[in-house]
């Protein structure tokens, strides 16, 4: 009996043994695919993902070398096994009442017993070697985790389509599935790194941010060279620059972009000149009570909305938004020059109503807009504005937008003089070679028309029902940048025509805003007003986050207007009711202005 449960147990480990090198050998000629698995996370705005490519071969070969492995060690427990199977069956003992099975015939003898142990032996030896050479195996295939990192492709969400660089440090992305298994359509303008626009920040990543909150910080500090050195530092004309010979903050902004669950708001604040210029260029506030440009005074935006996720995204914003009329934007930081050409520093820097921003496809931007008036708290007279912006980029160098607005009656207390305008520009980027000393160079060109009608005007010609009341203007600007981005210089100008100054800015002369008027400068229907300027720009930016800048400007026009070395302030300051006569007094206005602009600009 002993012999045929070691037969047994022996051919069971020749079993195992057989199985053991089929699975060793279907090991060394797996190949199977690999499978690459591609995890990235993208955030809208600037915001960073990460890669992960897995190695599924790796996976695949350690399987086989588990199953062998384990294999081994059944074929370890079964030649053990045996064993104690010698031990085990002994001669029935003495007490021992029943009955002996009736002895059989064999033909084993001790020797063949022994070479049986001596096989097991040899076998147990084998499998030894076995183990080690998987282990040395397994040691030799590690599995491979290679991660890279991805910039984020989409920009801020829609409603402040400004837009990220596009991914260059991976190879591929899969792209992500809905839940409901459809792929999601993409964002709006995200194929490419618009950061060298004129009038678009070129911070390519936020300095911090959050699911919830994505702040904003921007600093305007500058000083300003008047060569027609104004004695009482007052610089006039401008929606940029207002003092001579003084460190001023033109603008301190804090605020940022909420956006969770599709709701979306933004504020931003503004501190500095801003808060007293932008408001006193308003006429609105005059007409009923609870003074509105005290209650707007600093603030620059303001609004909040919805986001809707339909076509390439939908957004409703209610409140204060930016207006990009003339192309250069409010904050100086995002612009290529310090001071804008008329086209720009004269329309508006913002509205205050109601915004749907529509995104057909993800080069395609309509935005209607249902506001108080140009640039106005308020409204003027009974009618509000209606307007609306067409933004186009069909590739990555070339960007078309144009802004309409209409049927407002924006002339204080003028009802039915009713305005009309439209602004047109193109932005090419037509050089760009990152390996070079000058890497890039763009050009924008902007041109404005538009006109007032009723109330005492006409719209495009002198006629029994008032002289012609209109606007034209161009601009532009060419910029290049140098050693990757580290310097940039630019070149422009542009001119205007504006009979009846409805569009030029009104010089502060003795405290006068656009609500008083004065008499030293009037605007009255039929008033010529032409001019012209051109401008130098050298920019120093060692973050993506700082600009150092140096600008010369000429500016000229056809009446006096500029401040002159005399000033536009009363001898003591200024003198009864904002704009008003001083007798035996007049100022110092002259047809030309040249200064240097120095600034230190930032965002966060």
């Amino acid at each position: 009996m002993k012999l045929v449960f070691t037969f047994l147990c022996a051919g069971a480990v020749l079993f195992m043994l057989r199985v053991l090198i089929a699975l060793l050998r279907e090991s060394k000629n797996l190949s199977p695919r690999p499978l690459t698995i591609y995890f990235a996370k993208f955030i809208p705005v600037q915001r960073r993902g990460e890669l992960i490519v897995m190695n599924s071969k790796n996976y695949a070969q350690k399987s086989a070398v588990g199953s062998g492995k384990r294999a081994a060690l059944a074929v370890i427990a079964a030649a053990l096994l045996t064993l104690p199977l010698h031990g085990q069956h002994t001669p029935n003992a003495p007490g021992d009442t029943s009955v002996s099975p009736k002895p059989q015939t064999s033909t084993a003898t001790p020797q063949s017993e022994q070479e049986i142990v001596q096989e097991l032996a040899a076998m147990k030896k084998r499998i030894e070697q076995l183990e080690l050479a998987l282990k040395q195996h397994e040691a030799a295939e590690q599995p491979t985790t290679v991660v890279h990192t991805a910039k984020a492709t989409a920009p801020p969400p829609p409603s402040t389509p400004a837009v990220s660089a596009a991914p260059t440090e991976a190879e591929a992305v899969l792209p992500q599935e809905s839940p409901s298994g459809k792929q999601p359509k993409e964002a709006p303008f995200a194929f490419a790194d618009w950061t060298w626009l004129n009038g678009n920040a070129r911070t390519k990543t936020p300095a911090f941010d959050s699911k919830f909150f994505t702040p904003e910080i921007r600093a305007d500090v500058d000083y300003i060279y008047d060569l027609n050195h104004p004695k009482d530092d007052t610089i006039g004309g401008s929606s940029e620059v207002f003092r001579s010979n003084e460190v001023q903050v033109t603008q301190l902004g804090v605020g940022g972009d909420f956006h969770f669950d599709n709701v979306r708001a933004r504020v931003m604040t503004q501190f500095g000149m801003y808060s007293t210029t932008t408001p006193r260029n308003d006429a609105s506030p005059a007409r009923g009570q609870w003074d509105l440009a005290d209650a707007y005074r600093y603030v620059s935006e303001a609004y909040g909305g919805y986001h809707f996720d339909a076509l390439h995204g939908i957004n409703v914003d209610a409140g204060i938004f930016v207006s990009y009329i003339g192309l250069f934007s409010y904050y100086n930081f995002d612009n290529w020059a310090y001071q804008p050409s008329y086209v720009s520093s004269n329309t508006p820097w913002f509205f205050n109503g109601v915004r749907v921003q529509i995104f057909p496809t993800a080069h395609l931007k309509i935005e209607p807009w249902f506001v108080n008036g140009w640039q106005s708290y308020g409204r003027f007279n009974g009618r509000p504005g209606v307007g609306g912006q067409i933004l186009w980029r069909p590739n990555g160098w070339l960007s078309v937008l144009g802004n309409q607005y209409a049927l407002g009656e924006d002339a204080l207390n003028t009802p039915g003089r009713v305005r009309y305008h439209t602004d047109d520009s193109v932005e090419m980027k037509y050089y760009d070679h990152p390996e070079r000393l000058l890497d890039k160079a763009a050009f924008s060109l902007t041109g404005d028309m538009g006109c007032e009608h009723g109330g005492g005007v006409s719209c495009d010609t002198n006629s029994r029902k008032g002289p012609k009341q209109d606007f034209l203007g161009f601009m532009l600007y060419n910029r290049l940048w140098f050693h990757k981005d580290l310097y940039g210089f630019t070149l422009g100008g542009g001119k205007i025509n504006n009979p009846g100054r409805y569009l030029v800015l009104l010089p502060p002369i003795n405290g006068a805003t656009a609500t008083s008027g004065t008499n030293y400068f009037t605007e009255n229907p039929g008033d010529p007003y032409k001019a012209w300027d051109a401008s130098a720009t050298f920019d120093y930016m060692p973050s993506q986050y700082i600009t150092f800048r140096w600008e010369f400007d000429h500016r000229a026009s056809n009446v006096p207007y500029f401040s002159g070395s005399g000033g536009i302030t009363p001898p003591g300051g200024n003198t009864g009711a904002p704009g008003s006569t001083v007798p035996g007094w007049s100022p110092d206005l002259m047809k030309d202005e040249n200064r240097f602009d120095l600034a230190i600009l930032v965002k966060f």
